[in-house]
């Protein structure tokens, strides 16, 4: 449980964000929404940002004091600059094809975006949907991601200006996947964005979601999202997730999924890039024979951080979950990878796995990696493991000793490492664009490394 922290000095600046979003909105047309933003905004000024890692297990080894520091300031709808279409395709994931959200600054673009609607899905901006539509949205905004215990779920739900709401009907098979494609453009001051997410899948619908987050321009951000996933029973959602920002920003996303009877949910992320990075999931099997995959490649370099907290919680009978990471580390960078499987009474035959693996370039970088189990029910196979090792010389001189370059070397060795991650992104053009990318780092990579 997160612990209460002292006032930060900076608390003041993201009130006042607080009461400009209030008055700018002149109140939100939904009575249920209003509610839920004070006591988001309650809760954040009792919590503050968790810099007191000493007692506090979930920020143990990931250093907030920036946020002390460094206020962030929310961006406004009218100060988005022009982006055109054009600079979307050439900076970020894409395809025509594709069903695509875009997000600027955390604001929802209906004029950038492409294929909202098809036969059994829609997609809209949230908190317009939720003005319209108030019951259906309103009682589930809120109900996966909570604000107590959460600093940064509390300050998304009181600042979060527009957000992506997706609903697959029940029994769609959305052939073609969709794309909310968050872009975050340049600016000389600390910014701050919110983007917010909902998706409904329909009980036996299947539909591939990808969520990518890129920066435009080098300037400091604080990017706090949130994505709820509520699925309905024997329904299927892959999730892809693409973290892909600057080295001065700070990246906290949450990801809440409930998972009823009888249904799967498979994500694959790939993260690089920021200051400070967390990824924060927890899918809870609140159903008797659901699954679920959380597999993901995250990359340091430099002096960045990137922080893996990886939750599943078995609730029913016959579950599955199997956690699977790599990290590559190279400079004086750090990563973190906190998995946790939690098995309740009544959970019997539930089958779950974690493992988390490293390949260490440089001698200046450190991981602490915690695999753990928690079982309270009998008849269940439950395993984890996790390794960090230097890349084996043997290897490298083998590749040497048969003119392979040094340089093209390193590249075989890490992006060989790599690939069975980034092997598992669908469809075929997110994969090709994530090889682009990898192949992008790695000269840094070897660069800063022992190779």
């Amino acid at each position: 449980m997160t612990t209460a922290a002292a006032p930060s000095p900076t608390i003041a600046s993201y009130a006042r964000d607080f009461d400009e979003l209030k008055k700018s909105r002149g109140g939100d047309a939904s009575p249920l929404l209003a509610s839920l933003r004070e006591r988001a905004w309650s809760e954040f000024e009792r919590l503050g940002f968790p810099t007191t890692r000493r007692g506090n297990e979930l920020w143990k080894y990931t250093d907030l004091r920036r946020l002390d520091s460094e206020a962030f300031t929310r961006v406004s709808a009218d100060s988005i600059g022009d982006i055109t279409a054009e600079t979307i395709r050439e900076r970020s994931p894409w395809s025509d094809d594709w069903h695509t959200a875009v997000v600027i600054d955390g604001q929802f673009v209906s004029a950038l975006s492409r294929n909202l609607s098809v036969e059994g899905l829609s997609i809209s901006e949230l908190v317009q949907s939720a003005a319209d539509d108030g019951q259906s949205v309103d009682l589930a905004l809120g109900k996966l991601a909570v604000i107590e215990g959460n600093p940064f779920v509390a300050l998304n739900t009181a600042l979060f200006e527009s957000g992506v709401l997706i609903c697959v009907a029940d029994g769609a098979e959305i052939e073609r996947p969709v794309h909310v494609l968050n872009l975050f453009t340049d600016g000389a001051d600390n910014r701050a964005f919110y983007p917010r997410t909902l998706l409904q899948a329909g009980a036996n619908s299947n539909v591939t979601v990808i969520e990518s987050f890129v920066s435009l321009g080098a300037g400091p951000q604080l990017v706090a999202p949130v994505f709820e996933i509520a699925l309905g029973s024997g329904s299927h959602v892959r999730h892809c997730r693409v973290q892909l920002e600057n080295d001065r920003s700070v990246h906290l996303g949450t990801t809440r999924v409930d998972l009823p009877a009888n249904s799967e949910f498979n994500s694959t992320t790939f993260a690089t890039g920021p200051a400070i990075g967390r990824n924060d999931v927890h899918t809870r099997l609140s159903g008797e024979g659901a699954a679920c995959t959380l597999h993901g490649l995250y990359i340091t370099n430099g002096s960045s951080h990137q922080d893996n907290e990886i939750s599943t919680t078995h609730e029913k009978p016959h579950g599955t979950s199997h956690q699977y990471y790599k990290g590559i580390l190279a400079g004086k960078s750090r990563a973190v990878f906190s998995g946790k499987v939690l098995v309740k009474p009544g959970a019997m035959k539930t089958v779950a796995q974690q493992k988390d693996l490293n390949l260490l370039l440089s001698r200046g970088v450190e991981i602490d990696t915690k695999p753990s189990l928690e079982i309270y029910a009998d008849d269940v196979k439950c395993a984890h493991g996790a390794t960090a090792g230097h890349v084996d010389p043997n290897m490298l001189f083998y590749l040497l000793s048969r003119g392979v370059s040094h340089h093209e070397a390193a590249k075989m060795l890490i992006i060989g490492f790599a690939s069975e991650i980034v092997d598992e992104f669908e469809p075929a053009p997110l994969r090709e664009y994530l090889y682009r990318k990898l192949e992008q780092i790695v000269p840094e990579l070897e660069s800063e490394g022992i190779l």
